[in-house]
């Protein structure tokens, strides 16, 4: 994996808008805290455009936005200002090779695990699974994990990430590359050129929002069918906020135990990252993790993201 520099207090972190348009005063919150974390954020007017009433402009402006901060020398990583839907319309337009030309950090989720799926698989650039702008850094502390974040922004190997509520599904211990992101996405790439690839021996995070019980078994099945499942040696889902039929009648954690209890390898449920009731929590994608559930379950960041 090539890895970006560290991103420095004083650095700049260009904010982009791959994928859904977004409102202003929470684009305005998000640009206060990046401030307030020591960084100085910058962007563009094209982050402004909006095109068919939920899109952050053309496909067209929205790639160009994105590769004209990446090609800047004095930008040290990009943050998406939000997810929604589009991301998936820029991957054609994008330069794989001047992205590991000039490797950044690039920090988002939910829509945006288009480009952090092609980013780590594809380009082979690590990058963070980690908060943005709306509904984030825009709440401020309450709404994104600030250790996390700055420690892997700046560092993290040896980081342990052991956030409330995880659980133990399936006890063990596995060390691989981290990859994932938002299920709906990844099972979406499946079949096209942008496809969802990660390497043998690797550490599968997966969450979600808002998708009932049986579209979550669907997607695992995909995964498992496409043989993306037996590739890995430990699977980690996410809060599922959202996933259980009304009522909790069926859960999406009852599918997941269900559709799991054969893994090879350790299985825990309830990390933080991308849609959270709380803060969202940070995590390196591209490079090797721990994750263990003894004598609690937890992550270890084995090797920093950056350098």
């Amino acid at each position: 994996m090539i890895k970006p520099r560290a991103v420095k207090q004083g650095d700049r972190i260009a904010v982009v808008a791959p994928a859904s348009s977004f409102a202003r005063d929470e684009f305005d919150r998000g640009i206060g805290e990046l401030a307030r974390l020591g960084f100085e954020p910058v962007f563009d007017e094209r982050v402004f455009s909006i095109e068919a009433g939920y899109l952050a402009g053309s496909a067209e402006v929205r790639a160009a936005n994105f590769m004209s901060h990446w090609d800047d020398p004095r930008v040290a990583a990009l943050m998406a200002v939000r997810g929604g839907f589009g991301s998936v319309h820029i991957l054609p337009m994008l330069d794989a090779a001047r992205i590991r030309s000039n490797p950044k950090l690039f920090i988002a989720y939910s829509d945006n695990t288009s480009l952090l799926s092609w980013l780590t698989c594809v380009c082979g650039v690590t990058a963070l699974h980690g908060p943005m702008l709306e509904g984030r850094l825009a709440e401020g502390v309450a709404k994104y994990d600030e250790r996390s974040f700055l420690a892997l922004t700046q560092d993290g190997c040896g980081l342990e990430l052991c956030p409330d509520g995880l659980i133990a599904l399936r006890d063990g211990d596995a060390t691989g590359p981290l990859f994932g992101g938002t299920m709906a996405n990844l099972v979406a790439s499946l079949g096209t050129p942008y496809a969802f690839d990660p390497s043998d021996g690797c550490v599968l995070f997966l969450e979600d929002v808002n998708e009932r019980p049986f579209r979550i078994d669907r997607m695992l099945t995909q995964l498992r069918l496409s043989g993306v499942l037996g590739r890995a040696r430990a699977l980690v889902f996410g809060e599922m906020r959202g996933c259980d039929e009304p009522g909790g009648a069926v859960t999406a954690r009852q599918v997941i135990e269900r559709l799991t209890s054969d893994f090879p390898g350790p299985v825990l449920y309830g990390f933080p990252s991308g849609h959270t009731t709380g803060p969202c929590w940070t995590l390196p994608l591209g490079v090797p993790v721990r994750v263990t559930t003894r004598p609690q379950p937890m992550f270890v960041v084995e090797e920093s993201p950056v350098q």
